[in-house]
């Protein structure tokens, strides 16, 4: 169990792209960002990949990176919605047997579908979907999984678009299964609102490291000036409640079974490590964190 009032960073990247036409394609270095959020007293990090064209081996690599600094960092398995479609059950089974406990992935390269939501389902991991401004389309997720949890960073934008701030804002106090971390926010006033509207309950840490500095996103928390139970649930009670619940073994629907079994192979039962070839890292590297 997480101590009550342990700081938690919601959201992080770690680990080499390989496309490299970008910071965020390039590499993700995890000692710089552990030396600032240790600094700033935050005390675990959800991690996942930069962008990669090939999210297995980019999860894998996250991997390591968790097994390097034991109890102090926390997976979120890396998906493409449409080019790993047919294959997201395998690839989150394996993630899960590495500790993984959640699911990311970003709509630049395809926004979340049926697939993907009914895998976060199976395993009742929270979904982190960047919907890069398209907050509309959380009208679509939320009341069709409602037994999903949706984390949609930025407030619904890294790009700043206020537009797509509001809509969240209305969708956070409409649908209990969404929420919102405060990574990259930078209109202050839209943080206020959330808050103020949806409850401290639906607002999540997060600072978009290693790019953005966790001291600097973590003040503007600070800066709210909120009661300290409040703060707590921003700062890291959320995330914790929301990583509880997470199985270790899916429900698997028929549908997402016959799926799986026809894209990955021999062994797709959900009792069972689907994608069986490479399931292994190193040895010592497989780890778990219970929350």
């Amino acid at each position: 169990m997480i101590p009550s009032g342990m700081i938690i960073d919601c959201h992080c990247h770690a680990g080499k792209g390989d496309r490299m036409t970008a910071p965020w394609t390039t590499d993700a270095p995890i000692e710089p960002y552990l030396r600032r959020a240790r600094r700033a007293g935050i005390e675990k990090t959800v991690v996942f990949a930069p962008f990669h064209s090939n999210y297995d081996e980019a999860n894998r690599q996250v991997a390591r990176i968790i097994a390097r600094f034991p109890g102090r960092l926390i997976g979120f398995a890396f998906v493409h919605a449409r080019r790993d479609a047919g294959r997201i059950l395998c690839m989150v089974q394996r993630a899960r047997k590495w500790g993984f406990r959640g699911i990311k992935l970003h709509g630049f390269e395809a926004l979340p579908t049926r697939e993907v939501c009914e895998v976060a389902r199976a395993f009742r991991m929270p979904l982190l979907a960047d919907v890069v401004g398209r907050a509309e389309v959380v009208d679509m997720l939320a009341p069709q999984f409602p037994d999903v949890n949706f984390i949609i960073p930025h407030l619904g934008s890294f790009a700043d678009d206020w537009r797509a701030h509001q809509l969240l804002i209305d969708q956070l106090v409409r649908y209990p299964n969404v929420y919102t971390d405060t990574s990259a926010v930078r209109r202050f006033d839209y943080i206020v609102e959330a808050i103020r509207r949806a409850g401290a309950k639906k607002v999540l840490f997060g600072s978009d490291g290693p790019w953005l500095h966790p001291g600097l996103e973590l003040h503007k928390i600070r800066l709210l000036g909120l009661p300290p139970q409040q703060e707590a649930l921003i700062l890291g009670g959320n995330i914790a409640r929301l990583l509880r619940g997470v199985r270790s073994v899916p429900e698997v629907s028929a549908n997402l079974r016959s799926a799986a079994f026809a894209k990955c192979g021999r062994r797709s039962q959900p009792d069972q490590p689907a994608f069986e070839e490479g399931n292994s890292l190193p040895p010592g590297t497989q780890v778990e964190h219970e929350l």
